[in-house]
């Protein structure tokens, strides 16, 4: 991926976006950070281990939605807030850190857990090309309701198109998306299995 964007305009746009969505963004995250510990809801937040840029992992970071207690059914596991922070993917907030850090991006393919990593065929592995972001091609074209394959021709997909007008159309629909508020099923997707 040569060209100015994908090499360095990307990153600047990255931080743009922090920057100038840096203090509301604050501002929600301590309201949720509040109500987790005024319900006594801990740890707040969820650390997973995911595959970035150029297959490095990274702890990828989450509002924890599901109760601790692996014994228990997912619907035993699941409490309001958690519920509410999927519903409206506030969940995914604190990864903005992971944006700072250098270790993901606002658009990109979804940053996948580390043990998936070895079912991926080597066309497939090209989606580490790109640092993985918060929201994706995918995402905006179906998200859980897609196969793997399909995901995956996206991601590669969006590689081939990566520019500032399709991220920025990403964003764009990403929003719409989300003010939506469709019913999240994140927690019923199937898991990759090759």
């Amino acid at each position: 991926m040569a060209g100015f964007y994908p090499m360095h305009g990307k990153r600047i746009f990255d931080l743009m976006l922090v920057a100038l969505g840096g203090i509301p963004l604050l501002a929600v995250a301590t309201c949720i950070t509040l109500l987790y510990l005024a319900t006594a809801n801990y740890p707040v937040l969820f650390f997973s281990e995911r595959t970035g840029l150029h297959e490095s992992t990274f702890k990828m970071l989450k509002f924890r939605t599901l109760k601790q207690d692996l014994n228990l059914s997912l619907s035993e596991r699941s409490f309001w807030l958690g519920s509410v922070l999927r519903l409206t993917n506030l969940d995914e907030l604190p990864q903005v850190w992971n944006i700072l850090k250098g270790q993901m991006s606002w658009v990109g393919p979804r940053p996948l857990p580390v043990e998936y990593n070895e079912m991926l065929s080597t066309v497939e592995k090209k989606r580490y090309g790109v640092r993985p972001g918060i929201t994706g091609w995918a995402q905006v074209n179906g998200k859980n309701e897609l196969t793997w394959e399909k995901k995956f021709e996206l991601d590669l997909e969006y590689l081939e198109r990566l520019s500032f007008g399709l991220d920025v159309r990403i964003i764009f629909r990403t929003v719409i998306l989300l003010l939506r508020f469709k019913k999240d099923v994140s927690l019923t997707e199937s898991k990759l299995s090759k």
